[in-house]
């Protein structure tokens, strides 16, 4: 299909491009930016006058639920959220039922996700059969059934012997591991540790299980030569070490998710358990650490976080409650939030969602797909068009996601978001309209 996105802002942080113009697509691929051959004839054309016309988001962190938790959220449901919010690629982690441990799986999934014409997955495969920290997976062909990684998602390996050993075959094969620094001891808790979770008689989890377990990593980079990616940084005390992790030298990308950047463990109110997530809402300077590591570079990206929960497994008091939220199509809305606090330009602002987590894929991937991240001509046709001042209210009617819970749905307004996407092109297909 041919398709021309006329009259919009084209911002591409990749290039620094920041002009009116046109986009035009045939392909699959972008064709022109800025102006078009006078001979080029669209098949359709989107009037994106007053919009932000950028490249597709890239989310390194959302779970589509499938296979196994259908009940909480479907792979056609999850990939409409995802274009809904402007979000072209995804990495997916690998704890679904069953685990991402067998190139089959891998395939069917890639395919399955491939049959939507939405969304492009990028699968993470288990660094260990069952995420169970024992034996690890065959690397080698799950990284041929199309796996771009591996980790363990919310699992530790506390056999820290199985760990060097993953680190070495990775490291050997040039593969990336990706891990949520968590103390599987530490971490038991359900709440940040602090004075608020002490009032309310919330187990908790303290700084120390993070830094804990960073401490390990990085001794374990230091000797493997290993490629890591370290998922939700949570704390000030992470951000630190991270940060002098990174000057010393060690292969380290990270990323921080929507939730810690702009929520704190007072948020979880009395015992409201869409603020359950994990990692868990830590505390001020915590978060403010965080806004500021984004802004400067130490932190790489921003994730959404995407786990939806069914709404019975979140009608449950607080401990019991399952741990997630809806995230993707916030993304946008949260990116731009933080953005105009810092004071940032929008190129600026969409970096931390485009190229940056596009270079941290190219290096997992071990190739750049071109134009993924970026308005490239002659790259992917993968464009977000927005309106940067529309509002909208983040309601269980307005998300297309199975899961209708979020922690950033206080109460039965809704909470006021700015950045309303409205239309998403993936690979060339327009994948999304609003209807407004």
């Amino acid at each position: 299909m041919k398709l021309l996105i006329n009259n919009g802002r084209i911002i591409d942080p990749a290039s620094g491009l920041d002009q009116v113009g046109q986009v035009a697509i045939a392909s699959g691929r972008i064709m022109a930016v800025g102006a078009v051959p006078a001979d080029f004839s669209p098949q359709r054309t989107i009037d994106a006058t007053g919009c932000i016309v950028a490249p597709g988001l890239v989310d390194l962190c959302a779970r589509l639920r499938e296979p196994g938790f259908e009940h909480e959220g479907m792979l056609a449901s999850e990939m409409a959220a995802a274009v809904a919010g402007g979000v072209t690629s995804l990495v997916c982690p690998p704890d679904t039922d069953p685990v991402l441990d067998e190139p089959g799986l891998v395939e069917m999934l890639k395919f399955r996700a491939e049959k939507l014409h939405c969304a492009r997955l990028f699968p993470l495969g288990a660094l260990t059969r069952g995420l169970e920290g024992q034996v690890l997976t065959e690397m080698a062909e799950l990284t041929e059934a199309g796996c771009i990684g591996f980790g363990q998602a919310e699992r530790a390996v506390v056999d820290t012997q199985v760990l060097q050993r993953a680190l070495q075959y990775a490291a050997t094969y040039g593969y990336t591991v990706w891990l949520r620094p968590q103390d599987p001891y530490l971490g038991k808790g359900v709440a940040a540790s602090g004075p608020l979770a002490t009032r309310l008689g919330l187990s908790g989890v303290p700084v120390a299980a993070e830094t804990i377990a960073l401490h390990t990593l990085f001794a374990l980079m230091r000797s493997t030569g290993a490629r890591v990616h370290v998922c939700r940084v949570s704390s000030a005390a992470g951000v630190e070490l991270i940060r002098q992790a990174k000057a010393e030298g060690l292969a380290l990308t990270c990323d921080v998710s929507i939730n810690s950047l702009h929520l704190t463990d007072h948020d979880i109110g009395y015992f409201d358990s869409r603020a359950r997530v994990q990692p868990p809402l830590r505390q001020q300077r915590d978060r403010d650490a965080l806004v500021a590591a984004l802004a400067d570079g130490t932190i790489d990206a921003l994730v959404s976080d995407h786990a939806p929960v069914e709404g019975d497994a979140k009608a449950l008091p607080f401990a019991e409650a399952e741990p997630g939220g809806s995230g993707l199509e916030l993304l946008l809305s949260l990116t731009l939030k933080w953005g105009e606090a810092q004071g940032f330009t929008l190129a600026q602002t969409l970096s931390v969602v485009t190229d940056r987590p596009a270079r941290i894929l190219a290096a997992s991937v071990g190739t750049a797909v071109m134009g993924l991240g970026q308005l490239t001509v002659g790259g992917v046709a993968d464009v977000c068009v927005f309106d940067p001042q529309a509002p909208w209210s983040v309601t269980p009617e307005a998300l297309r996601s199975q899961g209708k819970h979020t922690p950033f749905a206080f109460d039965i307004s809704g909470m006021s978001m700015t950045g309303r996407v409205r239309a998403t092109v993936a690979g060339g297909q327009l994948a999304y309209q609003d209807a407004a």
